[in-house]
């Protein structure tokens, strides 16, 4: 047995020699590596609607001490390192649906734009855009979660011109308030007022202010969700009969805010507020069975929560594919 299984590894070693002898002596060709990735955009279908995921690009935290509290960071760490993620660097990412009603254009959230407060990684979302064949002077509505850096640092260019000439831009008006608020120039949240003021005032006279519970686009509707900041905001989106709900900032992490959704997070306003607003509204979203697309999740985004015992649990959603 072990001679026959011998001839036959023999007379196979033979066949393949002489198929690199008639090839000149190299075994195979080698493609040459490309270095480089898809365009960073993603669409689906919601009911009559189509949807475009676009990406501003990742956006690193670093360290997650001091960032996520409220548990021990030994412990942090390890629910990160369990979900094969860095423990030393948590690393978010930017989804911004573009709804196309077939009537409207709607961009929710524009990303970090010029800033590089985050880093080199972020600022994308025109070139985003572009990769998915959308041009910004076809969006109609720019429909703002909150006033933070990530959320509406797209809405001017460079030079302070709007980069969306023909859209209203909607926001709650106790974050607009509190954003701009020059008052607040000597705090520690210059920054954020900086870059707040930048964006929105020069679109002052383009803002629609939404209200809770308004549908104030055809099948958008505003549900409050203080704490991250003042006046955030999620939003329902539907389609003849389909839905799913844009989080914003309601979880940043779906590991960290959702196994363990009071945790603290010190980017918002009011941490323990925050923290009561995501477990409430994902109670609410699972119960429903809900599809969710979040800002922050790992890319593109969308996807379902579920209870799983005291927290929730995020399974994303199969890339759909169109044709």
């Amino acid at each position: 047995m072990s001679r026959n299984v011998s001839r036959r590894s023999l007379l196979a070693l033979g066949a393949g020699l002489g198929a690199s002898t008639l090839l000149g002596g190299r075994a195979l060709a080698r493609a040459p590596k490309l270095g480089t990735q898809t365009p960073y955009w993603h669409r689906f279908i919601l009911g009559d609607a189509e949807v475009t995921v676009v990406s501003d690009g990742p956006l690193p935290l670093g360290d997650p001490s001091g960032t996520f509290t409220g548990v021990p960071k030994e412990e942090v760490k390890k629910m990160l390192s369990d979900n094969f993620l860095s423990p030393d660097n948590v690393v978010l990412e930017q989804n911004s649906p573009i709804v196309n009603t077939g009537d409207r254009l709607i961009l929710f959230d524009t990303g970090m734009g010029t800033s590089k407060a985050f880093g080199p990684t972020t600022g994308r979302q025109q070139k985003s855009m572009a990769e998915a064949g959308i041009k910004p002077e076809d969006i109609d509505a720019v429909v703002c979660s909150h006033a933070h850096i990530d959320h509406i640092g797209g809405i001017v260019g460079a030079n302070d011109k709007p980069l969306f000439p023909n859209a209203q831009v909607y926001i709650a008006q106790s974050d607009f308030d509190y954003w701009t608020d020059e008052g607040k120039m000597g705090s520690p949240l210059k920054d954020f007022v900086v870059h707040a003021r930048k964006n929105l005032l020069p679109v002052r006279d383009r803002l629609v202010f939404f209200k809770d519970g308004q549908e104030f686009l055809p099948g958008v509707q505003a549900i409050a969700a203080p704490g991250h900041t003042v006046g955030h905001h999620i939003f329902m989106v539907s389609s003849a009969g389909k839905s799913f709900a844009f989080l914003g900032d309601l979880s940043h992490h779906a590991v960290l805010l959702l196994e363990r959704p009071r945790m603290e997070f010190s980017y918002d306003t009011d941490p323990k507020q925050s923290a009561a607003t995501r477990v409430r509204l994902l109670e609410m979203l699972a119960a429903n069975k809900i599809p969710v697309m979040s800002y922050h999740f790992a890319w593109p985004g969308y996807g379902h929560v579920a209870k799983a015992g005291d927290g929730f649990h995020y399974y994303p959603e199969p890339m759909q594919m169109t044709l």
